[in-house]
C-alpha cells in the first residue's frame, strides 16, 4: 500500500469527538476522530486501545442505538451504563467484527451464518431437477411437520380459512439435521443396583435434592425407592425415552422427560468444546457419535439431495472448496435467476478475497478459528448497501500470512470507501501504513498506559518519539549462525484434512517456525501428525476453561501461595482468602456482582453494595499482608505483584508470567476479558514450570506490540537454550527471520496446499526465493 491510498484529512467538524474518557485504564482521553476515514488504534497490549475503542466508543453507540427501540423491545436487552467520559459527540451505528470465536451451536455452519447457504437454497428451489419444494426443502434445519393454519382464500371471500397444510423441510429425519448420531452407555447413565432415592442416576446435575427429586418421586410411573434392575420394560422404558409429559407435583405444574431425550437437547446439541469440563468428560464417556448412515453426514434428506443442478447436490455444492463452488456458480447460465446467480457469486468471492477460500459452507462454525471467526462475519458487511457506519475491527490480520494481508487492506480500504468511518485496533505495520490518522496510545501497558501519545497521520508517527513510532521500521536480523539439530521428530503419510501423505522429519533442540498461508495445513501436520508420547506440551489460543469467577490467580495457580501467605501472615485459615470459599461475601457468594435473572429478559449484573465488587467479606478485608487486603492484592497487576511478593512460589510464577509479557494484567482480571493472544501467554506461563521437552506454539505474536516481539523471541531463545525443543506455527515475519529451522506448506490453501514446498534455513528460503514466503522474508529482511 502507498500514500495514494490514503485521504486527506476530514473537516473538522466532520469529526467523532471523545473528551474525558476514563473506562479501565484511560485517564482522561481526549481524542478527535475523522468520519469516513480509514483509523488505526496503535500501543502496547493493555494501554488502552480496546478501552477507547470498544469499551467507549463502540459501548455507546450500542447504548444510544438500544435507547432508540419500544420500552417494550428494551425489556429484552441487556441494561447498558453509559462510558465513563465527559463527552461522546458525532456517533455512528457502530458495527463490531472482533475476534470472538462465532457460537458453537452444532447447528451453525459458514453457510448459515452468512447469506451464502440461504442463496443456495434459493437456487436449488428454482433450477433443482426434480423439483421438490421451497427453499425450506433444503434446509437441515427445518424439519418436516404438518399442522393446520389460517389461510386467505382469493374469489372475493373476506375470511380467512382453516385448512391443512404441510411445511416441508430438508432436515435429515434420522440424526435430526446433526449429521451425526449417537450411541448412549446406559451404564454410565445410572447404577442399576441401586434406586432413585438411593443416588442410582449419575448424570451431572441430576441431584434428588432439588427438583429432580421431586419429579422422579412423583411422576407415578415408576416407584423411585425400587432398584432400576428391577424396573419393568414398561418402568425403563418411562425412565429412559418418555417425551416430555405435563405432571403436577404437590399442586405444581411440572414437566417430565427420559434421560435420553433431555441429555439431546441439553448437552448433545451443544459443542463439546463449549461444554463444562465435568459436562465434557461426562459425555466423552458416555456417548459415541458416529457419522449418520441415512444421509451419510450431510444432514439432508434423501429427497433434498435428490435435486440437482447440472449432476451437482446441494450437500455436494456445500461441501465444495468456497473458490471451487465459485467457480461452479459462474458456470450457471440461467436468465431466470440471474441477479441472484450474481450476489451468491459476489459473496463466495469475497470469501476468496479475504483468504476463506479453503473452507466449505458444511464447515462448522465452532471449529473456526477468532481469525477466520472475525473474516467470516466481515462477509456479510462487504456486500451490505449501508453507508455512513462505523465498522470497529479487532486486529483483523490475525492468522493472516503476509500475502493475505495485503487483500485485507484492500477490503479495509473498500469499505471506507463506501463512505464508511473504519475504526482498526492493530499492531501490524502493514496495516498502520494505510491508515489515513492514527492514533497511538501509551506509553506502556496498565495504570502506565491509558493516555494518547499520537495523532496524526504515518509520517507523523514515524517521526514521533513514541514507544511506536520508535519500533514501526524494526526489521529482524537473519541468524548469523543457527543451532545444530539434537535429533528429529518423523511425521510420515500425514493425510489429516488437505495434507497429501506428507514426510517431513522436525529438528529437536531448536527453534523450527511451521508457516504458510491460511488453510494451507500448517495446524494439521503440527497438530495433528506429532508422534504420541514425544513429550509435546501444546499452548494454543483456545478458551481457557474456567468459570466467569476465573482470572488469572486461579488459572494459574498464583491465589495458593497468595492465600497461604495470608494465612500464615494473621494466623487464620487460608479458606478465608479464597472468594469462592469461606471468604465469600454472603451477599453475592464471592461474585461481586449480583446477577438477576429476569426470566426472557437479559440476565442483568449489578455491582453488590455489600462489598462494592470486592468480593470478600468486610471482616477478611481487615487482615493484611504488609499492608495490603487480599482485593488489593487481586486488583495489582502482574508486575506489581511480583514487586509485592519477593520470594517464595508466588514471585516464581509471577515472574513467568511477566516473561511471557503479561505485566500488565491484573491478578483478579476476569478471562472472559483476554484476548486469544494474552490467553495462549497464561498457558505458556503455566505450561513453563512443567517438564516436557516439545513446544508447540500457535502464533505466539498474536496481540503483541512491535516492541514485544523481541521479548518474546527472548524468551523462545530461553528455552531452546535450556534443551527444549520450540516449534511455532506463526506468520511474522520477525519469528521466521529468528528461526533455526523453516518449514513452509503450501503453496496455496485447502486443495491447493498440503504440501510441504521448503525446509530448511531463514537464509538458503530468503535465497531460493521460491516460495510466497521466501519473498515476502527477502522483502522484509532487505535482500
Amino acid at each position: 500500500m502507498t500514500a495514494d491510498h490514503r485521504r486527506a484529512p476530514a473537516d473538522s467538524h466532520d469529526m467523532i469527538r471523545v473528551l474525558g474518557a476514563r473506562e479501565n485504564n484511560l485517564k482522561g482521553v481526549n481524542v478527535e476522530i475523522p468520519k469516513r476515514r480509514l483509523t488505526v488504534f496503535t500501543g502496547v497490549s493493555g494501554s488502552g486501545k480496546s478501552s477507547l475503542v470498544f469499551g467507549t466508543i463502540a459501548a455507546e453507540s450500542q447504548r444510544l442505538i438500544n435507547e432508540t427501540y419500544s420500552a417494550f423491545v428494551q425489556g429484552f436487552m441487556p441494561s447498558l451504563g453509559r462510558p465513563d467520559a465527559d463527552l461522546l459527540d458525532g456517533l455512528t451505528t457502530a458495527i463490531i467484527v472482533d475476534q470472538e470465536r462465532m457460537g458453537a451451536n452444532s447447528r451453525s455452519t459458514v453457510g448459515t451464518a452468512t447469506d451464502a447457504n440461504a442463496m443456495l437454497r434459493v437456487l436449488f428451489s428454482r433450477l433443482g431437477k426434480p423439483h421438490v419444494g421451497s427453499p425450506n426443502a433444503f434446509s437441515f434445519n427445518v424439519p418436516s411437520s404438518s399442522g393446520v393454519g389460517s389461510i386467505t382464500v382469493e374469489r372475493g371471500q373476506s375470511k380467512a380459512e382453516r385448512r391443512s397444510f404441510t411445511i416441508t423441510g430438508g432436515m435429515c429425519p434420522r440424526c435430526e439435521g446433526m449429521g451425526s448420531v449417537s450411541d448412549i452407555d446406559l451404564s454410565q447413565l445410572y447404577d442399576d443396583a441401586k434406586s432413585i432415592n438411593e443416588g442410582a442416576i449419575t448424570i451431572p446435575g441430576y441431584s434428588m435434592e432439588g427438583w429432580y427429586g421431586r419429579i422422579f418421586n412423583g411422576c407415578g410411573f415408576f416407584d423411585a425407592d425400587k432398584p432400576i434392575r428391577k424396573f419393568t420394560k414398561k418402568e425403563l422404558d418411562a425412565l429412559l425415552h418418555k417425551e416430555p409429559t405435563k405432571i403436577k407435583v404437590d399442586g405444581i405444574n411440572l414437566t417430565y422427560e427420559g434421560l435420553i431425550p433431555k441429555i439431546q437437547k441439553s448437552m448433545l446439541s451443544k459443542d463439546v468444546e463449549a461444554m463444562q469440563p465435568h459436562i465434557r468428560a461426562f459425555v466423552e464417556r458416555a456417548v459415541t457419535f458416529a457419522t449418520c448412515p441415512e444421509c451419510e453426514g450431510t444432514r439432508l434428506s434423501k429427497a433434498a439431495r435428490a435435486s440437482k443442478i447440472h449432476g451437482v447436490n446441494i450437500a455436494e455444492a456445500c461441501a465444495m472448496q468456497i473458490n471451487d463452488l465459485a467457480g461452479w456458480v459462474r458456470g450457471l447460465d440461467e436468465p431466470s435467476v440471474a441477479p441472484l446467480l450474481k450476489t451468491l457469486g459476489e459473496t463466495l468471492d469475497a470469501f476468496v478475497e479475504v483468504g476463506l477460500g479453503y473452507l466449505s459452507l458444511d464447515r462448522p462454525t465452532g471449529t473456526l478459528s477468532g481469525g477466520e471467526a472475525q473474516r467470516t462475519r466481515m462477509i456479510r458487511h462487504l456486500g451490505s448497501s449501508l453507508t455512513d457506519v462505523s465498522y470497529i475491527f479487532d486486529e483483523p490480520t490475525i492468522g493472516l500470512h503476509p500475502h493475505d494481508i495485503r487483500r485485507m487492506n484492500d477490503l479495509l480500504l473498500r469499505l471506507r470507501d463506501k463512505g464508511n468511518t473504519v475504526l482498526v485496533v492493530e499492531h501490524k505495520p502493514e496495516t498502520i501504513a494505510i491508515a489515513d490518522h492514527i492514533v497511538d496510545l501509551g506509553p506502556r501497558a496498565g495504570e502506565h498506559g491509558g493516555t494518547v501519545q499520537y495523532q496524526g497521520d504515518l509520517a507523523g508517527l514515524r517521526a514521533s518519539d513514541t514507544l511506536t513510532g520508535r519500533h514501526l521500521g524494526d526489521r529482524a536480523a537473519l541468524k548469523k549462525k543457527v543451532r545444530k539439530p539434537t535429533g528429529r521428530l518423523e511425521i510420515r503419510g500425514a493425510t489429516r484434512n488437505n495434507l497429501k501423505k506428507v514426510d517431513v522429519d522436525v529438528p529437536l533442540g531448536v527453534l523450527t517456525v511451521v508457516t504458510g498461508v491460511a488453510g494451507s495445513g500448517k495446524s494439521s501436520l503440527i497438530h495433528g501428525s506429532l508422534p504420541a508420547g514425544a513429550g509435546v506440551v501444546r499452548v494454543d489460543q483456545g478458551a481457557i476453561r474456567g468459570s466467569r469467577r476465573s482470572n488469572p490467580a486461579t488459572y494459574s495457580g498464583l491465589l495458593d501461595p497468595i492465600r497461604s501467605a495470608f494465612a500464615r501472615a494473621n494466623g487464620v485459615k487460608p479458606a478465608l482468602f479464597s472468594a469462592n470459599s469461606e471468604g465469600a461475601c454472603p451477599a453475592c457468594n464471592g461474585a461481586g456482582v449480583i446477577y438477576t435473572d429476569l426470566a426472557m429478559m437479559a440476565e442483568v449484573a449489578t455491582t453488590c453494595e455489600e462489598c462494592g465488587g470486592q468480593r470478600f467479606q468486610a471482616s477478611v478485608l481487615e487482615y493484611t499482608l504488609d499492608g495490603k487486603n487480599i482485593a488489593e492484592v487481586l486488583a495489582m497487576s502482574v508486575e506489581e505483584a511480583h514487586s509485592f511478593f519477593v520470594v517464595g512460589p508466588a514471585r516464581a510464577i509471577l515472574g513467568r508470567m511477566r516473561d511471557v509479557g503479561l505485566g500488565y494484567l491484573r491478578l483478579g482480571q476476569g478471562l472472559t476479558t483476554l484476548s486469544g493472544g494474552e490467553r495462549q501467554r497464561l498457558k505458556l506461563a503455566i505450561h513453563l514450570a512443567e517438564k516436557g521437552g516439545v513446544y508447540v506454539l500457535d502464533e505466539p505474536t498474536s496481540g503483541l506490540h512491535l516492541a514485544d516481539v523481541a521479548q518474546l523471541l527472548a524468551l523462545l531463545d530461553r528455552l531452546v537454550d535450556a534443551g527444549k525443543s520450540v516449534i511455532v506455527i506463526e506468520h511474522h515475519m520477525a519469528v521466521m527471520a529468528h528461526a533455526d529451522w523453516i518449514i513452509d506448506v503450501g503453496p496455496g490453501a485447502g486443495h491447493d496446499g498440503g504440501a510441504i514446498v521448503f525446509e530448511g534455513t531463514p537464509a538458503a528460503l530468503v535465497a531460493a526465493r521460491s516460495t510466497l514466503t521466501g519473498r515476502h522474508l527477502a522483502e522484509y529482511v532487505g535482500a
